[in-house]
């Protein structure tokens, strides 16, 4: 295996990593702002991991490129659209999850 295979291998295996990282987050987390919090965070470096193993396996190509555009739209937004969704429950009056609430039941 060459160097650029054991990154492009290292970067898929980051992203599948941080893509299952997400979906737990998802899954376990008590409320819609630490699940924001998960999948905004998570899911945005998955992401951005991946299309570096996508960018690296094109080499010098327009794929590449669009790639990396593709990943600099991911940056700017995933974390936007979590923002958008997190500030929105705030204003519909969803309140955040605190322990009390788990220790009273």
């Amino acid at each position: 295996m060459t160097p650029r295979e054991i990154a492009i291998a290292l970067l898929a295996a980051g992203g599948v990593f941080f893509a299952f990282v997400a979906a737990v987050g998802i899954l376990r987390l008590p409320d819609l702002y630490t699940r924001s919090h998960s999948a905004s965070k998570s899911d945005t470096l998955a992401a951005g991991l991946s299309l570096a193993a996508v960018a690296l396996t094109f080499g010098s190509d327009l794929s590449t490129i669009k790639a990396l555009l593709l990943l600099l739209f991911m940056f700017i937004t995933n974390p936007t659209a979590a923002h958008a969704i997190a500030r929105a429950a705030a204003e519909e009056g969803i309140e955040p999850w605190t322990r009390e609430e788990e220790v009273d039941e």
